[in-house]
Formats: C-alpha cells, structure tokens, sequence
C-alpha cells in the first residue's frame, strides 16, 4: 500500500496519545488543541500555521472523538488497518487505501482505532482547490460540478464522499507524493501540492464507480450523471430508465428533484462542453464536431452554443 518510509513516520505513538492510554485524557483529546470556544467545531487556525492552505497530521488514535464539525474540508486516507467513522449519522468503515473526503457542514463521530490503525488528515482550506478546479475547468460537465463540488463542501447535499480506491495505483501514488512533499521541506511546495491535488481529482472523476453512496438517491443521481458522461452523443431518457428500470416519467422527476435540471438540460451540458474541449484540441470542422458530439441538426447545434458561450463555435475557437 503505501511508502513504508512514510507509514514508519506516522506509526510512532503520538504524546497526545500517550496520555490517553494512560489515563491523563480519559474520553477525548486535548479541546484547547483542536477546538474553538465553542468546543464542537475544530478550527483550522489551531491545526494550520499562518498563511497555509493545506497540512498533514496523523490521527489521533485510542480515543473516541465525539460528534463535531470542521471549518475547514478534511480528507482522511487510511495507510493500514481501519476507522469507523459516522458521518451525520451513517457509519463508515474506512479501509486501507481508501479515501474519505468531509465538507465543513458534515457532523462526524470517530471510534477509537488501534495502535495498527493508522490514518492520515488533511486539513485544507477551500481555497486550497481553486488551481484543482481551473485544472480541471474543460471538463464541466454535470458529473464533474457534482463531484467537485462534493469534494468541496459546496451546495451540493451530500456532505462526504467515500472513495473505495484502494486498488487504483495512480491514485495510491499520488496520495502518497501529496504526503511527501507536505512533510518534507519540498522546493515550491504550495504549486506542487495543489498540481497533485488536481491531478488526483482527475483521477477519482475516472472513478466514480468507486463512490460508496449515502442514500439511495445519491447512488441513482450519480448512475444517471455516469450513463450521460459516458453515452451523450446517442444517451435517451427512454434507454436510461430502462437501464435503471424506472418509469420513464418518474425517472424525469427524479432527475428534476435531485438536480434541479431535467434530462435534456443535463445532456445539453455534457454535449456542449464536450464541443468547447474539440474547439479547442482538435482540427475537426464544426459540422462533424456537431455530429460527434450527438447534434445531427447543425443549426441547433450553432443556436444552442451561441446561448451559452455568447459566440458562435467558429468564433469559439478562433479565440481559444
């Protein structure tokens, strides 16, 4: 799984650790280091030095962390054994190699772990992902902005996502660069992390197969955004809802529901930003790039850009 260098380094028991297995911190850690007066959300000015956006700290194991919020987004990656977190009130056991990404809003409770459980905490600030997200800016498409902005604490309902990814080597080694360079004083450490954060995000949007789902309706919302992403240019309601095995018409109003965009509006977008990324990477004329991305009707295909982009596809590229 991971670097045995960088496990050795956060396997050591901690002080704080120390005095909970010997008594000093019977039920929970040390508030004065974590919490703000409030003593339920953990603050990030008491785990971030001035002037940074991202840091690394083991978890803290032995002790059960009662329920509590963070002001900032905090991503667990579990090197070995497990945790059992509830988060706002569903359990999740998180394994080896897997992922948990937490928004601010989330309420989270954490069960004691082992000495062999051993967990790592990134404590980011939101701000953090903006160089991810212009990385990642010519894939807007619907599944990419619900995940993103999952993964960012942003309007989107599910407050936490859980990567089962632990098979997926890329993403085992750029978790473990991102470790690296955190705690180890790397040349321009600030431009490398937030490059290997984008990279990663890149990563788990190829893998949203891998999301363990809170609800039933997450686990359907992100059935539907996968079936456009990977079918846009021949995807019909009608084969979704078969593929599902919904009512065509309560498929129609659960996708409303959950988005607050029907099928059409949604296929729209995926096909649309896919005709922005051939504009700008390919030589294809703007008729077969129509065509390509699921628009026998050229004109509509002009109309349809021209209201989202203000130009036609011709201008579009031509000022790329």
């Amino acid at each position: 799984m991971i670097n045995a260098d960088i496990l050795n380094k956060f396997k050591p028991i901690t002080d704080e650790e120390r005095a909970i297995q010997n008594g000093t911190l019977k039920y929970d850690v040390d508030h004065s280091i974590y919490l703000d007066s409030s003593r339920s959300v953990i603050d990030a000015k008491k785990l971030l030095e001035e002037g940074k956006l991202i840091t690394v700290r083991p978890h803290a194991r032995f002790f059960h962390s009662r329920e509590h919020t963070h002001n900032y987004i905090e991503v667990v990656y579990m090197c070995s054994g497990t945790t059992t977190h509830f988060i706002d009130g569903k359990k999740i056991i998180l394994k080896a190699g897997e992922l948990l990404f937490l928004s601010q809003s989330v309420r989270q409770e954490i069960l004691p772990a082992g000495e062999n459980d051993i967990a790592i905490n990134f404590i980011i600030l939101p701000q953090f992902f903006d160089r991810c997200l212009t990385m990642i800016g010519m894939a807007e498409t619907p599944l990419h902005l619900f995940i993103v902005d999952a993964l960012k604490g942003g309007n989107s309902s599910i407050g936490f996502l859980h990567f089962k990814i632990s098979d997926v080597l890329p993403i085992q080694n750029l978790i473990e660069n991102l470790i690296y360079t955190l705690i180890n004083n790397t040349p321009n450490k600030r431009l490398i992390n937030q490059t290997t954060m984008g990279l990663l995000f890149m990563q788990l949007l190829n893998h949203t197969e891998k999301i363990g789902y809170n609800t039933p309706a997450d686990a359907a919302t992100l059935q539907i955004f996968r079936y456009i992403e990977h079918n846009y240019k021949t995807a019909t309601l009608t084969e979704l809802a078969e593929s599902l095995h919904y009512d065509v018409y309560a498929l129609s109003r659960e996708i409303k529901k959950a988005t607050g965009k029907n099928f059409t509006e949604l296929l729209l977008e995926k096909r649309l930003s896919q005709a922005e990324f051939l504009l700008r990477n390919s030589n294809m004329n703007v008729d077969n790039i129509s065509r390509a991305v699921g628009y026998e009707n050229i004109s509509y295909f002009h109309r349809k850009f021209k209201e989202k982009y203000g130009m036609s596809p011709m201008h579009f590229r031509n000022c790329k």
